[in-house]
């Protein structure tokens, strides 16, 4: 199965030059002659732990190739990603995303080496990987040149801390459905007027959260 992250967007991106992705894996970095990297938790909760070391030498590694502008944990207690965190990442010149998995990663490491923490949601999921694409899908289509037409990541919902507006195609008319006519007619400002106030009445509608 082809990965996730060489596909769409991402695929195009990387195609261009315009970023490069590298996945590493952990077992890499262990001292262990099984290549494990976890272990039981101190205190005897349930589950297993990430252990410092082959996390501490990973990072160390990827530092000594580059200077990184953040180290991204992925955890469920982490600041929520949002557009407005995507716009900043994307300015950013290298990241590093550490996965989380099982009941997570030794906190030392979190306390130490990790910069910045975010979640994509209040759920938790079995590893930290979904999190870490849907951050690089998100981080990368802003990136200039990654989409054929800049203008539309602009006009994408939670840019202006605003759900998008409808869109529609063609056919105008299909079994009866029409499309709003003031979008054929052509009047510039008009279609802007009409745009903002769909788009503050989507949100006050389903995300009165955001006002």
């Amino acid at each position: 199965m082809e990965s996730p992250l060489n596909t769409s967007i991402l695929k195009r991106a990387q195609e261009k030059r315009l970023v490069e992705i590298y996945v590493h894996n952990l077992r890499d970095y262990s001292l262990d002659k099984h290549r494990r990297v976890d272990d039981y938790p101190f205190g005897g909760q349930a589950g297993m732990v990430l252990q410092c070391e082959p996390i501490d030498r990973a990072i160390t590694f990827l530092k000594e190739q580059r200077t990184y502008d953040e180290v991204i944990y992925t955890s469920p207690d982490g600041e929520t990603f949002c557009q407005y965190m995507a716009n900043q990442l994307s300015l950013c010149q290298n990241l590093i995303i550490l996965c989380g998995h099982y009941k997570g990663i030794d906190y030392r490491i979190r306390e130490h080496l990790v910069t910045r923490e975010i979640s994509i949601g209040d759920y938790v999921l079995t590893g930290g990987e979904l999190a870490a694409m849907v951050m690089s899908d998100a981080i990368v289509r802003l990136i200039p040149g990654a989409i054929g037409d800049e203008q539309s990541a602009l006009s994408d919902s939670f840019q202006d801390n605003l759900l998008a507006p409808p869109v529609f195609t063609r056919p105008f008319d299909y079994k009866g459905w029409k499309a709003p006519e003031i979008l054929l007619s052509g009047h510039e400002a008009k279609i802007r007027e009409w745009e903002l106030h769909q788009s503050l009445e989507r949100t006050k509608r389903l995300r009165p959260d955001l006002q």
